[in-house]
């Protein structure tokens, strides 16, 4: 037979200090809107990629410049950053036990992302200007 303890605690006293209900939903809000926009943009870049095969290197240049795909492009890289930035968060914060390790895991994948948006957003825009 197994023996059961009972508490005396609420299962809201027993609740308290497991973190707080209110900021997942907001990580999980900006990982949903950031999905639903890379439908877009992926449409957008796959019929982009498509476009340009076969093309030379000067006709891929003449088109990644005109306004309206360098913006494309640049939203691409960092909406795509940040959706991958969030989703990498989630899988730390759900499977790296240590609480050190797993703060400078995440900051470093928040470091590179920024980096590569920026280097990469730099990249377009010079392209493009």
């Amino acid at each position: 037979m197994t023996r059961q303890t009972k508490s005396m605690s609420t299962p809201l006293a027993r609740a308290r200090g497991l973190g707080s209900a209110k900021s997942g939903l907001h990580h999980w809000w900006h990982q949903r809107v950031s999905a639903v926009a890379m439908v877009g943009l992926v449409s957008w870049m796959v019929f982009l990629v498509l476009s340009l095969a076969g093309a030379d290197y000067e006709t891929a240049l003449n088109v990644v410049s005109h306004p309206a795909h360098a913006a494309v492009v640049v939203l691409f890289i960092a909406v795509g950053l940040w959706h991958a930035s969030l989703g990498l968060q989630v899988v730390l914060e759900d499977y790296v036990a240590n609480e050190g390790v797993r703060l400078i895991a995440i900051l470093a994948v928040k470091m590179a992302a920024s980096v590569i948006a920026v280097l990469s957003i730099l990249s377009v825009l010079k392209v493009a200007l």
